[in-house]
């Protein structure tokens, strides 16, 4: 466990310099892209704050570094609009501080006891939190970067879908009606969130075999869906009206073309990938449109983890194996998602195609504990969410790190919001008309 505990730890480091030091000039590391995000520097110097915080002093017990820096990259105390007003370390300042954390990080590792006694570091959980800490923040820098003006600056934005499609899923796959385990409680990697297990019990319904493709988003944009205030809730045409929005974030026409621009490559719009940027309130907006709906929460999690012929909820869709390259385009190995039809390998008992990876799914579940929810191992991870604001995504992207996705992984966040990797797939009654 201690070694692959080093081995992540590494590999999240590696990710964060590729996004930050290794790919931007000291000028573009300490700008403000976007008031929806922080500057590149802060998240950098944030990980190893928080690294320090949990690893160092937390679970060694050692004394602080640099206990002045803690209110500078307290998540809650800075808005990220006002984070670049900060007195941030330097770039070079904050690889430093990293550099002196993650050495006495890796000292303590050989010592720190990994089973009984404190709940903190019982099977890794500390050193666990901490890897996925740093890789979400790797995917928020992600986010920084599609949100940035200027050249491309990323290896690989150029790159072609990974995995061509095998076969066309079909549209819906039928989930008959019946109790399952949702959630877990012995997952060492899992957050306080996704605890504990806990049994739900769904009526029959139908969900479609893959995410919305962008062909079939531009089914509703020509319909002109933007336009009809039918298929919007009052929120999500209220949203509209204000936002002036008419297509996912990114996209632009020219002439009867749709482009989208990705990390500074303007491109035509792919037909067979995802349809990703898009808001809870489009993603609503078109499942009405389609004669449908968003999925619950309970319903995404029974398609894509639970085997109708064992009656278990596997941690993956495809069982227990960890994710590969087989599986699912996740961990940042391309800058897109793949085709729909892509990974037969970790299709779902069911037939769900690509729930892990490629892009975030809306749900129509507000973020909320499951019953029996325990905060742990502190509540501005997810309790302070809970305030009927968020919605609940799902799956993970093609941005997000295989340590930080599995069946039971929730992500939650505003329904105006398009920065994230987002997209959707649609769900109905069963007792509805096929």
């Amino acid at each position: 466990m201690r070694e692959r505990i080093a081995t992540e730890l590494d590999r999240g480091r590696r990710r964060s310099q590729g996004l930050t030091v290794d790919a931007l000039d000291e000028e573009e590391l300490t700008a403000q892209h976007s008031p929806l995000m922080s500057p590149l520097v802060w998240d950098l110097a944030h990980v190893g704050n928080y690294e320090e915080q949990w690893l160092v002093r937390a679970a060694a017990g050692q004394e602080a570094l640099r206990p002045d820096i803690d209110i500078l990259y307290d998540a809650f105390e800075n808005p990220r609009a006002d984070r670049v007003s900060l007195p941030l370390l330097s770039p070079r300042e904050a690889q430093d501080y990293n550099a002196r954390v993650r050495s006495r990080v890796l000292d303590a590792l050989e010592r720190a006891p990994m089973e009984g006694g404190s709940p903190l570091l019982g099977s890794g959980f500390v050193y666990h939190m901490v890897i996925q800490h740093e890789h979400q923040h790797d995917e928020t820098m992600l986010a920084t970067h599609q949100l940035r003006s200027g050249d491309p600056v990323l290896a690989g934005a150029a790159d072609p879908a990974p995995v061509v499609r095998t076969e066309p899923p079909r549209g819906e796959v039928l989930v008959e009606a019946g109790p399952f385990t949702m959630g877990t409680s012995d997952d060492p990697w899992a957050y306080d969130n996704e605890r504990p297990a806990h049994t739900v019990d769904l009526p029959a319904f139908w969900i479609d075999a893959s995410a919305v493709t962008n062909a079939a988003y531009l089914e509703f944009m020509s319909d002109g869906g933007y336009d009809d205030p039918r298929w919007w809730t009052e929120e999500g045409w209220n949203w509209r009206l204000s936002s002036g929005k008419q297509a996912p974030a990114f996209w632009s026409r020219t002439g009867d073309r749709w482009f989208r621009r990705r990390f500074g490559l303007l491109e035509p719009v792919p037909a067979h990938e995802p349809v990703q940027h898009v808001s809870f309130h489009e993603a609503q907006a078109y499942a009405c449109w389609a004669g449908k709906r968003l999925p619950t929460e309970a319903e995404w999690e029974k398609a894509v983890r639970h085997d109708p012929a064992t009656g278990a909820a596997q941690r993956f869709p495809w069982g227990w194996e960890e994710p590969g390259e087989r599986h699912a385009n996740l961990g940042q190995r391309t800058l897109r998602p793949a085709p729909a039809g892509a990974f037969p390998a970790g299709v779902s008992p069911r037939g769900v195609w690509q729930s892990l990876g490629d892009v975030w799914e809306w749900t129509s579940t507000a973020f909320a504990g499951y019953p029996g929810f325990r905060a742990f191992p502190y509540p501005e991870y997810s309790e302070v969410f809970f305030n009927g604001q968020y919605r609940v995504l799902r799956g993970g992207s093609w941005a997000t790190h295989p340590t930080s996705v599995r069946a039971t992984f929730r992500n939650w966040d505003f329904p105006s919001r398009r920065q994230v990797f987002a997209g959707f797939r649609c769900a109905r009654d069963a007792g509805e008309a096929e």
